[in-house]
């Protein structure tokens, strides 16, 4: 239930007529918005005059590219909790929203963007800049209007957030024409939405579910816990940790999901997917109930659907109906918030412990460390490798950073080696893979936690998809530090074509600038490493440094990430090197 908001007498006057831009900063403070990611235009004109007046209010940051905004207010509200918020005009301004808008979509990220369009008269015209947001941002958003007359900005807008926030959160776009925007109405109060008829964001737990998926954890010798983003979502990290060390339940993440226990958790074994853990991958194959937890059972942490935990009883929780039974059948659904459906299991489950069972996992772990963690962060040879880089950061970080990861060879390895104490602290582009997503992501990131440090953490191919957002950071100087781990290849294309393409690679090699040269070029300090003697006292200059840093480390050119399940492999088939490919 959305608490109730009091508006103070400095923000809306009695019978006050406001411009439908006006109104729509106001909503926005209603809304408890402070931060604004966004880039000015024609059609979004009078928007960002009436922001003139709201210095001091309502903070906004002026990005380089308006994909850059909405990987901003995704970075935001995915470590603050609350809604990012997006403007953009009309045309090009809008359409560069869609890949952002995409990856909210498959992350569940709450945002809203707010797009200018032309005149209501014009519309349908192909007038300049004009272009049909609503058809386009259909199939990437999870509701979207268009609003022509003020009148209806009040209403549409309390929609717009209730809408993004509640349930399984998405994204949201308000496309206001631009006499909407100028036109005066009488604006003396905001409503906050907190229901729709036709929209039934969480269902009620059927009681007699959670009855039967207690019993069956109770009667249960090899149970096993997945959780995904839902359990963050859901604000359920409390409820979570006293389920699992209730039960005594291994515990294993998917990329979205992890931080949400802590990494050197008791009961935590690990990552499943693709470039997951040993254990959690072959062992999702020999438990007997298998417990999804606000994850939605995505191909990459599958495998072979067919040959997926067919031997266990599986229990599904997920806020989302549409979720359940989609790729996995789940014997016993729970639907409904994972706050409320883990407090209600925690008090049917009986207390236990599974030893043998866990000790499982500390076997697989012991094999994993051996066959492939030693040599990733330990290596023999002079090269740096990627799995060292973030080993030494985690001695500097202990746990309490946010990493933003792009995507690549460093988003896996970052999530199989980085440690976490906190939740909400591991930022990534899961659903869509969105190379580019590490600069704008981590300077909302920034705006969202502004006490906690953040790192970027990118290749030397998604780092050139977003550079122009170091001018970004330049202007606003948030403290983020830019780590970016160059293998001169697009690394994980070139991974698929040596294990699957008899190593030929076509259109992988990627030249670079000379970063340091380009980060001082935006006034930020930088710094090269190639050897291993310099790396630990460079990470300890970046993460010291006050204000943004840039440091570049080379690493192995043609370094693989392993262990791995190929595609189109059982989860259990494991391998830990090419030649078992």
């Amino acid at each position: 239930m959305m608490e109730k908001r009091h508006i103070e007498s400095d923000e809306v006057s009695l019978s006050v007529n406001r411009t439908g831009s006006q109104v729509i900063l106001e909503i926005f403070r209603n809304e408890g918005v402070t931060t604004l990611f966004g880039y000015p235009g024609g059609a979004i004109m009078p928007l960002y005059d009436a922001l003139y007046d709201y210095k001091g209010k309502l903070e906004h940051i002026l990005v380089r590219h308006e994909q850059g905004a909405i990987h901003a207010a995704q970075g935001y509200a995915r470590v603050s909790g609350k809604v990012g918020v997006v403007l953009a005009t009309s045309g090009p301004g809008a359409t560069n929203l869609v890949t952002g808008l995409a990856d909210a979509l498959l992350d569940s990220t709450p945002v809203v963007c707010i797009t200018g369009q032309v005149y209501a008269h014009l519309l349908g015209t192909d007038a300049f800049q004009e272009i049909d947001v609503i058809g386009i941002t259909t199939p990437v958003t999870k509701w979207n209007c268009q609003v022509t007359d003020a009148e209806e900005l009040p209403v549409v807008l309390a929609r717009a957030f209730y809408i993004a926030r509640s349930g399984r959160p998405g994204p949201v776009v308000i496309d206001v024409t631009k006499n909407a925007q100028l036109q005066k109405i009488v604006f003396d109060h905001y409503t906050p939405c907190n229901f729709l008829r036709s929209y039934k964001p969480i269902a009620v737990p059927n009681i007699e579910c959670i009855a039967q998926a207690a019993m069956l954890i109770n009667m249960s010798k090899r149970p096993f816990a997945i959780i995904g983003q839902g359990v963050l979502l859901g604000k359920a990290e409390i409820e979570l940790r006293h389920f699992i060390e209730k039960t005594g339940i291994p515990v294993a993440w998917t990329i979205l999901g992890m931080s949400a226990i802590p990494t050197d958790h008791p009961l935590a074994v690990g990552m499943v997917g693709m470039h997951g853990n040993y254990g959690p991958n072959l062992l999702t194959n020999e438990c007997d109930v298998l417990i999804a937890i606000g994850m939605r059972f995505d191909d990459r942490v599958t495998g072979r659907l067919d040959r997926y935990a067919t031997q266990a009883k599986v229990i599904h929780l997920d806020i989302d109906r549409a979720e359940i039974h989609k790729n996995v059948k789940a014997d016993i659904p729970v639907c409904g918030d994972c706050k409320e459906t883990l407090s209600l299991l925690s008090g049917l489950v009986i207390s236990n412990t599974h030893k043998d069972w866990y000790k499982r996992f500390k076997d697989c772990a012991v094999i994993e460390n051996k066959k492939v963690i030693q040599n990733e962060i330990y290596p023999s040879g002079d090269v740096l490798t990627m799995g060292e880089v973030i080993h030494n950061l985690n001695k500097l970080t202990k746990g309490e950073a946010i990493m933003v990861t792009d995507v690549g060879q460093h988003q896996m390895i970052t999530c199989r080696y980085a440690h976490y104490k906190h939740s909400k602290s591991n930022i990534t582009s899961g659903g869509l893979g969105t190379m580019g997503f590490a600069i704008p992501a981590a300077i909302g990131a920034y705006y969202g936690a502004m006490t906690r440090q953040v790192i970027a953490i990118m290749g030397d191919g998604g780092i050139q998809m977003s550079i122009q957002e170091l001018g970004t950071i330049m202007q606003f100087k948030p403290n983020v530090k830019l780590l970016i781990l160059n293998n001169n290849f697009l690394g994980m294309v070139r991974q698929w074509q040596e294990l699957f393409n008899e190593s030929r690679y076509s259109c992988v090699a990627i030249e670079s600038p000379d970063y340091v040269q380009v980060a001082r070029g935006y006034k930020i300090p930088g710094k090269r490493v190639e050897k291993r003697e310099d790396l630990q006292n460079s990470l300890e200059q970046m993460l010291h440094h006050k204000g943004s840093y840039l440091l570049e480390v080379v690493v192995g050119r043609e370094h693989n990430i392993f262990p791995m399940v190929p595609q189109g492999k059982s989860v259990s088939e494991v391998v830990f090197n090419k030649n078992e490919i």
